[in-house]
């Protein structure tokens, strides 16, 4: 029992979950990208059926959304239990996969065909769900954005690339992205002071190896998959951190600075990049 002001309020004396894990709950709930703001109302309601109708006054007063950018895809929800269904049914699973075009509509990929993958996990990146499959028309393991496939179907057909999946690292994968954008995989050398290993841990985990170079650097060598965003994320580091190889790596850095040199250059001499007068 609680005494608020002049009245006492009572509670059940052991609940499945107490009210800051609800409220944990709720907040997950409600900053979930892919969550649809009407399906977020729906679930924290549910959540709020597990306390008194005070403790509910509590959880609903956590519910502010400020400017959130939510999911417009209802069917996020349910694309995420067919693919639990196909994983746990050792399926296959299709769906269509669109991308948004200037006029803020829908556009079907491939010309409307069925993308057909073997699903073999989800993965949560930079606020969005990803389903990782393999690809056997290209013999390769991939990754969709969950939110933007469309009628998702079990196929009676068994699962392939078990074998790639044997051996495959799910978390190394996620790790060796940035912001789940392809490329390939290279081993790429990092120098840098040490008060900038914990920038390294935090993008690669503690499984890396920090060599000491001198009593204020280190070096380390991780599996990056070298993308746009990749290239991006290094020019965003302040000074202490640098790549020093593979030299292509280095070169593509050089590139990607002369490009975004001649994009910002002196707009009296020069025009943006692929425009023409």
């Amino acid at each position: 029992q609680e005494k608020i002001h002049r009245h006492w309020y009572y509670y059940l004396a052991s609940r499945d979950f107490e009210l800051p894990e609800l409220k944990l709950l709720v907040d997950s709930v409600q900053s979930s990208k892919f969550i649809t703001d009407k399906k977020s109302e729906q679930l924290i309601q549910k959540l709020e059926r597990l306390v008194s109708r005070y403790q509910a006054g509590q959880l609903h007063r956590q519910v502010v959304i400020s400017g959130r950018i939510k999911s417009d895809n209802e069917k996020i929800y349910y694309n995420v239990d067919s693919i639990h269904e196909a994983i746990g049914q050792d399926m296959q699973i299709r769906f269509h996969y669109f991308r948004w075009n200037t006029k803020k509509e829908m556009e079907l990929r491939k010309n409307g065909d069925w993308y057909q993958v073997s699903p073999w996990g989800l993965v949560w990146d930079d606020e969005n769900y990803y389903l990782v499959g393999y690809d056997a028309d290209s013999d390769k393991i991939k990754h969709y954005r969950v939110d933007k496939m469309l009628h998702p179907e079990l196929v009676d057909q068994k699962r392939e690339g078990r074998e790639r999946f044997r051996e495959f690292d799910l978390p190394r994968y996620t790790r060796s992205l940035f912001g789940m954008f392809g490329g390939e995989e290279i081993e790429v050398t990092f120098e840098g002071n040490n008060n900038m290993v914990g920038v390294m841990i935090d993008r690669f985990g503690r499984d890396i190896f920090i060599i000491p170079v001198d009593d204020t650097h280190f070096r380390t060598t991780v599996p990056v998959t070298v993308s746009d965003q990749f290239l991006g994320w290094i020019m965003s580091l302040n000074k202490g951190l640098k790549v020093t190889g593979p030299d292509r790596v280095i070169r593509m850095i050089r590139e990607e600075i002369q490009r975004l040199s001649d994009l910002y250059s002196d707009p009296k001499s020069n025009s943006p990049a692929g425009s023409e007068e």
